[in-house]
């Protein structure tokens, strides 16, 4: 297969490298961008003596050139709530100013595109499991608004540049995604637990822990939206597992592959949190025949070595 030049950004967070990895791996020349306020260089600190690999430093929000590119990943953006409710303005920006920016490289050069969206635009959902045809149930103002409605106006933009320019885009619908390289303390489940666990410490659930959520490890996740990069699918595609955990179970879990003691403590909900969250992946499914390999226990024992190294 020949190979592409690629844009990869948010090149050093945790999806973003391993995607970079993935990438390289099927024989490509990725060029990583990253402004560094969330994504961290030792994600990308094995990729120092690859010669097909290029790093630029770059916040998105501002108008640049790659110079001419084959594909574009956009994958720019804080995702975790530590992060995006501590850079809220900045969330903003990157799924606005910062989508555009992308799509304007991605229609001067004829690149493909594919957007890096979220399983958030659907909210805290009332339409459970959440197939791609729901509109969502958001707050548009609330706490968790900088990063839903950063996201739902990106799909916007990919959609309206794919139909008024004829960009060659796609959407990826991620659900929540667990593995190395997630940062130890950026407040989501697995990383929240697996640290806690680890030090001995309380691990602490939201509410009674009832709160249902379905966890997919990275490996899985990047084959899925390696897979949706090369259809010809426009409209949005979920990439999830649909195993579906409530967080008290998902605890238990975590402390069965650590081996730890660490007792269960409950904490206040926070405001929006979702209920349940779970993909319909049919869509998924039948489009470019991906389904997850990965059980939770497989995968937090993938991620066991990566997170003591923080104990």
């Amino acid at each position: 297969m020949e190979s592409k030049r690629i844009l990869a950004t948010g090149a050093a967070g945790f999806l973003g490298s391993h995607l970079c990895d993935a990438l390289l791996a099927e024989g490509n020349i990725v060029v990583g961008v990253d402004n560094l306020c969330t994504g961290q260089t030792a994600n990308l600190a094995h990729l120092s003596g690859e010669p097909r690999f290029s790093f630029i430093e770059q916040d998105i929000i501002r108008p640049f050139d790659p110079g001419k590119v084959d594909f574009i990943f956009n994958f720019a953006s804080p995702a975790s709530p530590t992060d995006y409710t501590r850079l809220g303005v900045e969330t903003l920006l990157v799924g606005s100013a910062g989508t555009v920016n992308t799509l304007d490289i991605a229609r001067k050069y004829g690149a493909g595109y594919l957007h890096a969206s979220t399983s958030e635009c659907y909210g805290d959902p009332e339409v459970h499991p959440q197939v791609e045809t729901y509109w969502g149930h958001v707050n548009p103002v609330g706490p968790r608004s900088v990063y839903d409605e950063a996201k739902r106006f990106s799909e916007a933009a990919v959609m309206a540049y794919h139909r008024y320019y004829g960009v060659d885009t796609r959407i990826v619908r991620i659900f929540n995604t667990y593995g190395p390289r997630l940062q130890a303390n950026d407040g989501r489940v697995i990383s929240n637990f697996m640290i806690q666990a680890l030090r001995g410490e309380p691990l602490t659930i939201y509410g009674d822990g009832s709160q249902t959520r379905s966890f997919c490890y990275v490996s899985d996740l990047i084959d899925g939206i390696l897979r949706l990069s090369r259809s010809c699918e426009h409209l949005p595609v979920n990439i999830g597992n649909p195993e579906e955990w409530t967080i008290l179970e998902c605890a238990r879990e975590v402390l069965a592959v650590t081996g730890s003691k660490s007792e269960i403590v409950s904490l206040p909900l926070p405001i929006d949190d979702p209920a349940r969250r779970r993909p319909d992946i049919e869509k998924a499914r039948t489009l470019l025949g991906w389904e997850p390999k990965i059980k939770l226990r497989e995968g937090l024992g993938r991620s066991l070595d990566y997170f003591k190294a923080f104990c």
